[in-house]
């Protein structure tokens, strides 16, 4: 279930004359990986039975997100005109082609993959639409990114034979935070002179900590730091190497919270 993840995270620029070396294959989008791995660990970690297809199925997530993200890319590209889509075309049938490797024997033993993989199609299908627009910033783009994401929890759960009552928990909690990381990174960059999205912000971090304590009283505790969070640092002026370095204490601490208190 690859997904585009632009907008959930702050992120780094496109490469230029660079862009043909190996680190340049890499998604740049550094918000992203957190979103992509959080909830998968978390459906791992609370999985009574673990095993190695956890390990294949997320080499699989991963690549495939690295292939769709360069797929999109060169639609993006390709659609302005530009030479420079060529470069996303090796990036994306290499990655596509690992993650087939990875996936396949894992879906095999476990013929349920075939059909929960389908599910993310209409998220994938708005993240396609929006880079094709050159839009991948948009709100609803994030937003789009963020269900399929924290939807992988429930699937390695169940890899792992836990019960969807005891993984739907964990995944909503996932689904609130990352949701809410949408909206406020905007505020601290794109959007940080906006006094609406501000305030938008911080009303649905204030809905979410109410959410999350209804879970678990543990979770009032981190999301009681996002809705901080939320409401004190934009118009502080930080760079995004720090926004995005606060951030993954942030995602630390909803996966150390999931892990140990549900």
């Amino acid at each position: 279930m690859p997904i585009n993840a632009r907008g959930c995270g702050p992120v780094a620029r496109q490469r230029g004359k660079g862009s043909r070396a190996p680190r340049a294959w890499i998604p740049d989008q550094h918000g992203a990986w957190a979103m992509l791995t959080v909830p998968f660990v978390v459906g791992t970690v609370l999985s009574p039975r673990p095993g190695w297809a956890h390990a294949a199925l997320f080499a699989a997530w991963l690549l495939g997100y690295a292939a769709a993200f360069h797929a999109q890319q060169w639609l993006r590209l390709r659609r302005r005109g530009l030479r420079s889509a060529g470069r996303h075309v090796r990036p994306a049938v290499v990655f596509g082609a690992a993650c087939a490797a990875a996936g396949i024997p894992a879906a095999l033993l476990h013929p349920w993959l075939w059909a929960a993989a389908p599910l993310a199609t209409p998220f994938v299908a708005v993240n396609t639409y929006y880079a094709w627009r050159s839009r991948e910033r948009a709100l609803a783009n994030g937003l789009a990114a963020v269900v399929p994401a924290c939807g992988m929890l429930l699937v390695a759960a169940r890899l792992g034979d836990l019960s969807p009552a005891g993984a739907w928990p964990a995944a909503l909690a996932c689904l609130l935070y990352f949701a809410g990381t949408v909206p406020y990174v905007k505020t601290m960059i794109r959007e940080r002179n906006s006094r609406a999205y501000r305030a938008g912000s911080v009303a649905y971090h204030a809905a979410a900590l109410a959410l999350a304590a209804a879970l678990s009283p543990w979770l009032a505790l981190p999301f009681t730091a996002y809705l901080t969070r939320a409401a004190t640092l934009p118009g502080r002026g930080l760079r995004a190497p720090l926004i995005g370095a606060l951030e993954l204490a942030c995602s630390a601490a909803l996966l150390l919270t999931l892990t140990l208190a549900l």
